[in-house]
């Protein structure tokens, strides 16, 4: 069943490409990130952490990223709009689209040979 929300969220998104895209309000983002707690799971900067994968820089589309927050598969809870708004989960996502890619290995002086 959550897998079937899942491609139907993949194909709402699809679906939405065409469509303008509403930008978020990646300070407020920032802010909602860390009151909201996506940090505990995620990592503070959405890296990733024991219980919640990386999150950015490439992010989901925006409808699939609503959806997937409103109907998770895994050890996420369901965040409802009582908890918060599709406004400020748009925000969150303006968030995550700022996050630069990590570190390339060969960047890394200690890990290159």
């Amino acid at each position: 069943m959550q897998r079937a929300i899942i491609v139907i969220g993949m194909l709402v998104a699809a679906l939405c490409a065409s469509a303008p895209k509403p930008a978020g309000n990646a300070d407020n983002g920032k802010r909602l990130f860390t009151s909201v707690g996506c940090y505990q799971c995620h990592g503070r900067v959405a890296q990733g952490g024991s219980a919640g994968p990386r999150l950015g820089p490439k992010v989901i589309a925006l409808p699939a990223f609503l959806i997937y927050v409103r109907h998770p598969a895994g050890a996420m809870p369901p965040y409802t709009t009582k908890v918060i708004s599709d406004g400020e989960l748009t925000d969150i996502h303006a968030y995550i689209k700022t996050m630069p890619p990590p570190a390339k290995p060969s960047d890394t002086p200690l890990l290159s040979p």
